[in-house]
């Protein structure tokens, strides 16, 4: 029996809605290289003239397009196409300021503080210490063109780094001293989604709301801790990822 029933029209004849229309017109501004890295793309009003829609409909195309990285909105400056956002290695210790220096860019670490401490319960667990051990903690900013890009919190072990405390590290960055300095025989690495404190946002330049990227190491030498770190990275402008080759592969 045939149906009287129109065919059904294919879902890319399908008209985009009309804010899907304003987000596919600055997608291919970016794509075309019509808008490069860090240009101004038109502005809500600019939109609302060029396309004949509600503004309310204009603010919801640049806001999914910030929340999915492609531009960046500047509270009264206008919106950006997003940088492309760096990606660092997980598969070795990475050297955060050579990482951007090969990138072009300006690298440069503040230190937060840097003090002798009591070890807590997680930190004595994690670097297998007793509660209450002294402990060396340290906490810092990375920078990339004076953006934040990564805020640093350390703590190291005294007895296998006992001149921790000693080292300018506005002249060389922790991980990269104690990469030289001390032998490590094993890396852990864990990544997790989170929000930040409001403290880390703050340093980090960030609203709270907005998601990290966590990267905690640690690293060992004959079976003991040598430094537990969080390394915490705004979402929105760094990704973490490898690329690697294996000679053989054994299991799965």
């Amino acid at each position: 029996m045939n149906s009287c029933r129109p065919p059904r029209t294919p879902a890319r004849d399908v008209p985009l809605a009309l804010y899907q229309q304003v987000k596919e017109y600055v997608l291919r501004k970016i794509s075309d290289g019509s808008l490069a890295a860090g240009e101004r793309i038109p502005s809500e009003q600019e939109l609302v003239q060029q396309f004949g829609v509600a503004r309310m409909t204009a603010n919801r195309a640049l806001r999914e397009l910030a929340e999915q990285g492609v531009i960046v909105r500047v509270a009264g400056v206008g919106s950006f196409v997003a940088e492309e956002k760096p990606q660092s290695t997980l598969l070795r210790i990475a050297n955060i300021g050579e990482e951007i220096a090969q990138r072009g860019h300006d690298h440069r670490f503040e230190l937060i503080s840097m003090n002798r401490e009591s070890a807590s319960l997680e930190v004595a667990a994690a670097l297998d210490l007793s509660v209450g051990a002294s402990v060396f903690h340290l906490q810092g900013v990375h920078f990339e063109n004076e953006v934040p890009v990564q805020l640093e919190d350390r703590y190291v072990n005294p007895r296998l780094v006992p001149d921790f405390m000693k080292q300018d590290f506005s002249a060389v960055q922790p991980s990269v001293y104690l990469v030289r300095n001390v032998q490590y025989d094993q890396i852990e690495h864990v990544v997790d989604a989170m929000l930040p404190t409001a403290e880390q946002a703050q340093w980090l330049q960030m609203a709270a709301d907005q998601p990290c990227l966590m990267l905690t190491r640690r690293t060992w030498l004959r079976g003991t801790p040598i430094t537990w770190v969080h390394c915490v990275h705004p979402g929105m402008r760094y990704r973490l990822g490898s690329r690697f080759r294996t000679d053989s592969v054994h299991g799965g």
